[in-house]
């Protein structure tokens, strides 16, 4: 059982404290394994729409109040479709999966407009410029992101056991929408790498020496498998300098490197390197796939390196190619 309070305070029934409402929220994210990041989010709108109506119970509220909430959202706070959406899913989690209501399909819904939007792609020599101007692992990370098409925390969770040197591929476990697929292995990253994992290993050893040396495994592995999360092939490709306190469990752990850090040293690159555009890290997964379909791969190939369900998302990177603007010669040219 939980309260109906909104978070923080525990009823207690007999000698067995009560769960929060927001405590079986995230105790129900996790038994289906939505991932932290899924899980923080979803709290944090559950938190705001039950702060919006004056801390009132969701069960004591309905479809009404979350076509108000949610076209709130977007007519006075004007935020991005992608954001509305997630707010909408995460009280359909709420009622759905915690509270079990089904509510009716919310056509009074002001749903916020996608805009067509064409990704923001660096051109080869800005490449260049920006990898120029890191250096160290942030530099690695950079490289392969490029190199691979590999989405941020997929190449920050690289596990050791999923980089095969000899065929020169990396398996990314547990992408968007829980695949796992391959992706090439830069032949030019591979002496780079292979000191990053060397540098891993040396890490796992002395964690093993001082007591710890355990890491994180998804789902149930950690029962199935109990010797896994002391082997060096689970251990993090990129591993953090210092060893963590793991929030949900209390273990003492080693994490890999922090993607705010790797941002962080990203935006200063493209400073340094004198590049105008807008920079991030799927901004060189972006790179990449543009960079392919210029090279002449099959869109199919593309598809399948970045991991996406449907070929239509994947030839939003047509826009390189010899059409539209790029394919006119303009009569200003003309001899």
């Amino acid at each position: 059982m939980y309260t109906r309070k909104d978070a923080g305070v525990n009823e207690v029934q007999g000698d067995r404290p009560r769960r929060t409402l927001l405590q079986e929220v995230r105790r129900r994210l996790r038994l289906k394994h939505y991932s932290r990041r899924t899980e923080q989010a979803y709290v944090g709108w559950i938190r705001r729409f039950i702060r919006a109506h004056n801390r009132r119970h969701p069960r004591d509220m309905g479809a009404a109040e979350v076509e108000r909430f949610l076209t709130a959202l977007a007519v006075e706070g004007n935020v991005s479709a992608g954001t509305q959406n997630q707010a909408l899913s995460a009280l359909l989690f709420l009622y759905r999966d915690v509270l079990d209501i089904q509510l009716p399909w919310m056509d009074n819904v002001v749903r916020a407009k996608r805009p067509k939007r064409l990704p923001v792609v660096l051109a080869r020599a800005e490449i260049r410029a920006l990898l120029a101007a890191l250096d160290g692992r942030s530099w690695l990370v950079a490289s392969l992101l490029y190199g691979t098409g590999m989405r941020l925390m997929e190449c920050l969770r690289l596990r050791i056991k999923d980089v095969d040197f000899a065929r020169t591929d990396i398996i990314v476990r547990a992408g968007k929408g829980n695949k796992d697929r391959h992706t090439v292995l830069p032949r030019s990253l591979v002496d780079p790498l292979g000191r990053e994992i060397e540098r891993a290993r040396i890490l796992h050893e002395k964690d093993l020496a001082d007591g710890f040396g355990s890491v994180w495994l998804p789902h149930a592995l950690a029962r199935k498998y109990p010797a896994a999360e002391r082997e060096l092939g689970w251990a993090y490709v990129f591993a953090a300098a210092k060893r963590l306190r793991d929030p949900h469990s209390g273990v003492v752990r080693r994490h890999h490197y922090s993607d705010a850090a790797f941002s962080r040293a990203l935006k200063s690159a493209r400073k340094r390197a004198g590049i105008v555009k807008p920079v991030s890290a799927h901004v060189l997964r972006h790179s990449f796939a543009t960079h392919l379909l210029e090279a002449g791969y099959d869109i199919r190939t593309i598809q399948e390196l970045l991991g996406h369900k449907d070929v239509a998302t994947t030839q939003i990177y047509t826009h390189v190619l010899n059409r539209g603007g790029r394919g006119v010669r303009s009569p200003l040219d003309r001899d």
